[in-house]
């Protein structure tokens, strides 16, 4: 067997993470109270984006308002998965083009996901025409992902990535997290654990500089 990379050896830690249910618990201590750990897991995703821009920063907020952190202006990756309960559609951020979008990464199995996926629905239903929300679903088991979305009212398109390749791309290590992207698909807020109805209002606000 050929010498396993650092990526590779991350990815296998954080897909048996995920497995067992450990990357939501880490979320779940986070918002209790370890804002330190945040940052450094935060800074640890962004490190190679910011030695390659100088003006790459961010900030965190409290934890009342959903623990939003002022991302770098960085470009999103790009994404195309199956829609999940929509036999041969596709979920691809390229199809946003020119449009403000919320990218929300969850996963069925997730704690603090239950928690904030009906609140996504409800936010959705009524705030569609100012920004897209699109769901990336992750490390998931398909059945489970199907009951969870149509239990929580989901509407909204959702895309189905269970090899973690979004979460991979975005430096997502633990769920649930939110990005929110301007018009030009750049990341201009980022909310790691559920996410509150003043954190969506928030970033909708610097997504459409409103």
């Amino acid at each position: 067997m050929g010498e396993q990379t650092w990526a590779g050896a991350i990815r296998g830690l954080w897909q048996s993470a995920a497995r067992h249910k450990i990357a939501s618990a880490v979320v779940a201590l986070c918002i209790a109270g370890s804002l330190a750990g945040i940052a450094v897991a935060s800074s640890g995703s962004s490190s190679a984006s910011s030695s390659a821009s100088s003006s790459a920063s961010s900030s965190a907020s409290s934890p009342g308002s959903g623990r939003a952190a002022k991302a770098a202006d960085a470009v999103a990756p790009t994404f195309s998965f199956p829609a999940l309960g929509h036999s041969g559609q596709r979920v691809s951020l390229g199809d946003y083009s020119g449009k403000p979008v919320i990218v929300n990464f969850f996963a069925s199995w997730c704690p603090p996901c239950k928690q904030e996926t009906p609140l996504l629905a409800r936010f959705y239903r009524t705030e569609q025409a100012k920004v897209a929300l699109v769901g990336l679903d992750e490390n998931d088991v398909l059945g489970n992902a199907m009951s969870f979305t149509h239990s929580d009212g989901v509407s909204y398109p959702v895309g189905w990535d269970p090899q973690l390749s979004a979460a991979d791309a975005y430096g997502v290590s633990a769920l649930p997290q939110t990005f929110f992207l301007n018009a030009k698909h750049r990341i201009v807020d980022r909310v790691f654990g559920a996410v509150t109805l003043a954190a969506l209002h928030k970033g909708i606000a610097l997504a459409t500089g409103s």
